[in-house]
């Protein structure tokens, strides 16, 4: 896995040999990452930003959707996030909801980690993912 600011992903994802799973920020960095070719999987990080009045900053949008769907790019959940008080639960969980409908909108491969396989199924289907999704998902 690959995390850190810009230069330094795109300068290893350049020296890497083979497709590598990268930590996901912004929607400027999620976008610079998913056109990157040797991009395999993208860590959706829903901790990152401050929501704007009228839209969550989830770090995915139906562009990069798209864009992953061209070049066939897993988004990856990690379910340890919701975690913390209320209100941040709260949040982390409308914007997992947010991305799972955009998902499950545009039919892009998903994948969990941090929970096992029983757990991570309930959640989902919780959250609104459908059950065809939820068992190539876990």
């Amino acid at each position: 896995m690959i995390s850190g600011n810009l230069t330094e992903v795109l300068k290893a994802l350049n020296k890497a040999k083979e497709k590598q799973i990268v930590q996901g920020k912004s929607i400027d960095f999620n976008r610079k990452i998913l056109e990157h070719k040797k991009t395999y999987a993208l860590i959706l990080n829903h901790k990152a930003e401050k929501d704007s009045l009228y839209e969550r900053n989830s770090g995915l949008n139906h562009i990069l959707c798209d864009i992953a769907k061209k070049n066939n790019i897993t988004f990856i959940l990690d379910l340890r996030e919701i975690s913390g008080n209320n209100k941040q639960k709260a949040e982390i969980i409308g914007r997992i909801i947010q991305n799972i409908k955009l998902i499950k909108k545009s039919k892009n491969k998903l994948k969990i980690i941090g929970m096992n396989k029983h757990e991570a199924a309930s959640v989902l289907l919780v959250l609104g993912l459908p059950t065809d999704m939820v068992k190539t998902a876990v």
